[in-house]
């Protein structure tokens, strides 16, 4: 999630709990604590371009690390400014805990995967129930935990809670909607599907990306969810080979690992540049959502020596003009 959204419900749950003459402090503390697991995009490289993408949402986020993660801000907290403040390091470290201990949940229930189960597993779960960045979840959270503090009644935080789970709620019943309704399109296009996947789409979950699977080929589809339904047929992309697609690679090449370790990332979705063949993007995530161009992606170059790491590409900019048009399928049920 943004930032602003991991920091909100930190500040929400630890409102729920905190004793009301805490509830300034406690609201601080929740909300730091609720971003510090991200201190993890510090984990960097300028001679391995994916290091990040191992690093981010992986020990920092597990469920295993929480404790450890309350104490380490409970520490910097207390001795920051919750001491001044005449707040117990006890109390310190329970909104801390509280706090840190929301991130990767809510993390988890976004399209980009988080290892959740670190070191016991290295599977990037990801819920895809909600964008990164949705207002709708976000702002409700921010404006009952702000009437928590000026109204001082804890009764709001806990409507927070509520919404939060109750956005969830609607949002898995949109994915699941989503996933039936193109699994029924595409057997009755003939498709044989081996695997399907829905996952919401910029800022809403009112329009959901759907890709789904047979032997050879990614089909890429966006669907608009209200009362009825109305699906966008998107592109069709093949699967990548990449000893019939790259036999200039060695495979025990650098590049080969480095694409190894972005398939891991991507859960498999990998996905050929229209306009170079040497670009293989995570076709998950489009600007457009049935569009296959991804928004990062890996770039291969056959005169690297077999030590060389592949190169990170990103699409962001390119794409951010062409928002309007998810905006259309959003808004006038037309594309």
């Amino acid at each position: 999630m943004d930032p602003l959204t991991q920091g909100i419900v930190g500040t929400s749950v630890v409102q729920s709990y905190s004793k009301k003459k805490h509830l300034i402090l406690a609201s601080i503390i929740g909300f730091l604590a609720g971003l510090a697991p991200d201190i993890d995009i510090f984990i960097k490289s300028d001679h391995d371009p994916l290091l990040f993408l191992e690093y981010h949402r992986q020990f920092t986020h597990s469920l295993l690390f929480i404790p450890f993660g309350g104490l380490i801000c409970a520490l910097v907290f207390y001795y920051l400014f919750a001491k001044k403040s005449h707040l117990n390091f006890k109390s310190t470290y329970i909104y801390s805990t509280i706090g840190y201990g929301t991130h990767g949940i809510i993390d988890t229930c976004t399209t980009y995967g988080t290892q959740l189960y670190w070191p016991f597993s290295n599977e990037r779960l990801a819920w895809n129930t909600i964008s990164v960045i949705d207002p709708l979840f976000t702002v409700p959270v921010i404006i009952l935990c702000l009437l928590t503090l000026f109204k001082k009644n804890k009764n709001f935080a806990f409507y927070a809670i509520i919404w939060m789970i109750i956005y969830q709620g609607i949002a898995y019943n949109q994915k699941q909607r989503a996933e039936n309704i193109v699994l029924n399109y595409a057997l009755n296009l003939g498709h044989e599907i081996q695997t399907i996947e829905a996952k919401p789409s910029f800022a809403n979950i009112i329009v959901w990306k759907v890709i789904y699977s047979d032997n050879d080929n990614y089909y890429v589809n966006a669907i608009r969810l209200g009362i009825s339904h109305m699906i966008f047929k998107g592109e069709t992309i093949k699967k990548i080979n990449i000893k019939k697609d790259y036999p200039w690679l060695d495979l025990k090449s650098q590049q080969a690992k480095d694409l190894e370790r972005f398939r891991w990332f991507s859960n498999g979705y990998l996905g050929v540049d229209k306009n170079n063949k040497n670009i293989i993007y995570d076709i998950r995530f489009s600007a457009i959502p049935n569009e296959t161009e991804g928004l990062w992606g890996v770039e291969l170059d056959s005169n690297k020596s077999v030590n060389d790491h592949i190169s990170y590409v990103t699409n962001r900019q390119k794409n951010i003009n062409r928002y309007p048009i998810l905006l259309n399928m959003i808004f006038n049920n037309e594309h």
